[in-house]
């Protein structure tokens, strides 16, 4: 149930995260079996490989708390006992081509910004932000008048590529460039460190795949997300064999 050594990190990024750049943040399991952050990170979660118990192993961890993962194959069927809250595909995009950043400066967030942030997401829904997902890495946004408008920032870390996430525009301020000027500053920012920019973005959200390809990433695979919670009786260890 471990993820092959030659496997690319990018096959199965939270893994790979929590087990490298990201290992301060994660909940470690004893028999290393699944990794996930802490609570109030993220909610995601990972895996090192599937097989017949992978979904009887991850009760046994995650319990009544949920499980959000991605996954880089098939998800294996779920036995009864499982509620799925969400199930999708999302797109996984590389940094290609990309222009060069607008002149528009954005200025970094931190910690102390973490309630607008977290309310800015909340409002226009790019994915999960929790309280302290903003400590995971470099975040910028951009104010008007005071009030926070734009964001975007970096989440997952794997050896030679870090992910880009919370892209996200307040409805006010739409149609003014500003999730692409952000995704640009903070995809160059990365680039310029030596390392190169991915991102996620759900498969019907094609108003976000649009403007990611016009800035310049590519598609390199599909990887299926799902969130589920477990309902079922205590897993055994004894089940495994």
């Amino acid at each position: 149930m471990t993820s092959s050594p030659d496997e690319n990190p990018l096959d199965n990024p939270v893994w790979h995260a929590l087990g490298g750049a990201l290992a301060g943040f994660a909940v470690s399991s004893p028999a290393a079996f699944l990794r996930r952050f802490e609570s109030e990170m993220s909610p995601f979660s990972a895996v090192g490989g599937v097989g017949p118990t992978t979904w009887d192993r991850i009760a046994s961890e995650v319990g009544p708390e949920g499980f959000c993962g991605l996954f880089r194959a098939e998800i294996p069927p779920l036995p009864a006992g499982w509620e799925v809250h969400f199930r999708g595909v999302c797109l996984q995009l590389v940094a290609g081509d990309l222009p060069g950043p607008g002149d528009l400066a954005p200025e970094g967030l931190d910690s102390g910004d973490a309630e607008e942030a977290v309310a800015l997401a909340a409002l226009t829904e790019p994915g999960p932000f929790l309280r302290r997902t903003i400590e995971l890495g470099r975040y910028v946004g951009l104010r008007r008048k005071g009030r926070l408008m734009a964001m975007a920032g970096e989440r997952f870390r794997v050896p030679g590529f870090v992910e880009i996430s919370a892209v996200c525009t307040h409805p006010d301020a739409r149609g003014r460039g500003f999730g692409g000027a952000l995704t640009l500053d903070v995809a160059h920012a990365i680039r310029r460190r030596g390392e190169e920019a991915f991102l996620h973005v759900l498969e019907d959200n094609t108003g976000a795949i649009s403007l990611y390809d016009r800035l310049g990433f590519v598609l390199r695979r599909r990887i299926e997300v799902v969130f589920v919670q477990w309902h079922g009786p205590q897993w055994r260890p004894e089940q495994a064999v």
